[in-house]
């Protein structure tokens, strides 16, 4: 799989969409806040690692797909849900990165200089995030030359 950006995509959009998008980043970020101010910064700080606008690009990209393959006379929500799946596993592997960047600055940050320990975070959420990305992939292909083989 190769990682690409395409802002094609933006145009194609509805402003709902966005404004959508908005609604549940914010949210979160609310909902972060409320349970910071009951139990502390330290709990607070770790709802934020969600990934705030996962819930509507989910939603999103199956409702798109399932109109994408209508246009053409297919039954699309198959089709929809597995796009929404993939998303999801690319959701889940972000999100262990942030909490390793997360736990990196909770540990470091008191006492040392705050672009260090951001820089370090950084660098090691990154690290982290390819590896998990790349095991699976080696996992995802192994498991299909297993299957492949079994036939």
């Amino acid at each position: 799989m190769n990682v690409s950006v395409n802002f094609s995509g933006l145009r194609l959009a509805k402003w709902y969409q966005f404004a959508l998008r908005f609604f549940f980043g914010g949210s979160i970020c609310v909902l972060a806040g409320m349970i910071a101010e009951k139990y502390g910064p330290g709990v607070g700080g770790l709802f934020l690692a969600f990934p705030a606008i996962f819930p509507a690009s989910a939603t999103l990209l199956e409702n798109q797909q399932k109109e994408k393959k209508e246009k053409v006379g297919l039954h699309g929500t198959i089709r929809g849900r597995k796009v929404a799946g993939v998303d999801a596993a690319g959701a889940a592997m972000g999100s262990i990165g942030l909490m390793v960047f997360a736990a990196i600055v909770w540990q470091l940050l008191p006492g040392r200089a705050p672009w260090r320990v951001l820089l370090s975070a950084t660098v090691i959420w990154f690290a982290v995030s390819v590896a998990i990305w790349r095991t699976r992939s080696l996992l995802v292909h192994r498991l299909k030359r297993k299957t492949q083989r079994a036939l």
